[in-house]
């Protein structure tokens, strides 16, 4: 599933693809490309132009010289791609004018799981955000509040850190690549934990995440991919998730792979002693 950083590389391409185009023609191609929560169909913001496109964790809106947004969630394998050469996943469509030049912009998913859905805002954020809490780069992000929420879970700190209602954006990687960097066991309580070791596992996360961003996020396949069609490089600097049976890049002791919270969870059993 695309995490923070390549949500975050999509919106960047978005901004350069997308920004100052008006929305010639919106169309759904797929049952499940619109959430059923939306507040019209596509066609509705036809001739809306496209003034600014932003994030909150895993989540992207597009906002429009009107009041309604266009929001998206891209699932397990969702993409926004300009003018893609192959269309078989393309599950709805949007027709962008600048002047006389006109592109295509695709929604692909070819999983299902993602969506597209026109809605209204309160204080800047669509519905489908409103319960979503700020990530960690954003200025409404309060550590100290995270960290006092943290302590009061008598749940493991990685499940801690991917509860999207403590703090947004985080999802399986890049918890496995955060709780290395920290030296933290994945299994650890979190109400069980020293403040500052819950801030160490947080900065972590901030300084591996922007570190992926840096390199337009992981890709492990086709599946995730940015606007140009361009793969994410940070697979290469992983150093705990999928590394099951490799050295650890610190200790070089093999790293293990358990069971966790139907996934998986990965980590070094020397440098992250439970």
């Amino acid at each position: 599933m695309p995490e923070l950083p390549e949500v975050e590389t999509v919106r960047r391409g978005l901004l350069t693809h997308a920004v100052g185009r008006t929305i010639s023609k919106a169309e759904q191609l797929h049952p499940r490309a619109l959430n059923p929560k939306s507040i019209g169909k596509l066609q509705s913001i036809e001739g809306a132009r496209i003034l600014d496109v932003q994030r909150r964790g895993k989540f992207l809106w597009f906002v429009l010289n009107r009041p309604e947004v266009i929001a998206a969630h891209l699932g397990m394998s969702g993409q926004f791609l300009i003018n893609p050469v192959d269309h078989r996943h393309t599950r709805a469509k949007f027709g962008l004018r600048k002047g006389l030049k006109s592109s295509e912009l695709h929604f692909n998913d070819q999983r299902t799981f993602g969506w597209v859905s026109i809605e209204e805002t309160e204080s800047g954020f669509p519905t489908s955000v409103r319960s979503i809490a700020p990530d960690i780069f954003e200025d409404l992000y309060d550590q100290k509040s995270v960290i006092s929420n943290i302590r009061r879970r008598n749940i493991a700190i990685k499940t801690a850190i991917l509860n999207q209602n403590i703090v947004s954006g985080i999802g399986n990687i890049y918890a496995d690549e955060s709780l290395w960097l920290a030296k933290v066991h994945p299994e650890k309580r979190a109400n069980e934990m020293r403040a500052a070791d819950i801030e160490r596992v947080l900065e972590s996360a901030k300084e591996v995440m922007a570190k992926a961003i840096e390199v337009g996020g992981t890709s492990f396949d086709e599946l995730y991919i940015n606007v140009n069609g361009e793969s994410g490089y940070f697979d290469i600097s992983l150093n705990a998730y999928g590394q099951e049976d490799e050295p650890c890049s610190r200790c070089g002791k093999l790293i293990r792979r358990i069971k966790f919270a139907n996934r998986s969870s990965h980590f070094c059993p020397k440098c992250q002693k439970l």
